[in-house]
């Protein structure tokens, strides 16, 4: 019986470790794919394509239009109950941590859904105001095409993968696009002082 025991110890061991490694190795792949996602950005910036995309007053916005200012970007949907919610409120708090080149239109901030059969004028303009949007400065747009879809989120480098359950799972970050119209950082999230101080420095760089 102690032998019996000590093999199927060692057995459920052995399942155990080979489960943490899985999980392990899971995590270090998805650790590596971003830290690679922000590399490539920093070492060869690509151009932000002139997507054409509707706002949340229904007004259309083509991404070039956008050129020679500063624009923070993030991807969201508006039924999203995790990282969305954070993205939102993150950029309610840098409307007022730089609320000067916001005012002074040297900056925009930019949420793009990537669920726009959903995500209507409406329901943008819905999402902003569950966080107090200021009003000046922040758009909340979707594209207006599937290719365009497509293109922004091959451009970003931002995965999208349906959860069986309606939503999304999807990676979180803030890009920072330059007046030349190219992706030059990726930040992460959970630091906005961080995010505007960065900013900062890129403008009067």
């Amino acid at each position: 019986m102690p032998i019996l025991r000590t093999l199927l110890a060692s057995g459920l061991l052995l399942v155990l470790g080979g489960a943490a490694l899985t999980v392990a190795t899971d995590g270090f792949q998805a650790f590596t794919s971003e830290t690679a996602r922000r590399l490539a950005v920093r070492r060869d910036p690509p151009l932000v394509p002139a997507v054409l995309l509707e706002t949340q007053s229904g007004a259309r916005l083509n991404l070039a239009d956008l050129r020679g200012r500063w624009v923070l970007v993030d991807f969201v949907y508006t039924r999203c109950q995790s990282w969305c919610l954070a993205l939102g409120g993150e950029f309610a708090q840098l409307q007022d941590q730089l609320a000067a080149p916001l005012a002074e239109d040297k900056l925009v901030l930019l949420s793009i859904s990537f669920d726009p059969a959903h995500d209507t004028p409406a329901e943008l303009s819905a999402y902003q105001e569950r966080f107090r949007s200021r009003g000046h400065g922040w758009i909340a747009a979707r594209p207006m095409s599937d290719e365009g879809s497509r293109q922004l989120l091959r451009t970003f480098g931002v995965t999208v993968v349906p959860d069986g359950m309606g939503g999304y799972v999807h990676n979180a970050a803030i890009h920072v696009v330059d007046p030349q119209g190219r992706l030059v950082r990726i930040l992460d999230t959970g630091n906005t002082q961080t995010v505007a101080q960065t900013v900062r420095d890129d403008i009067e760089r």
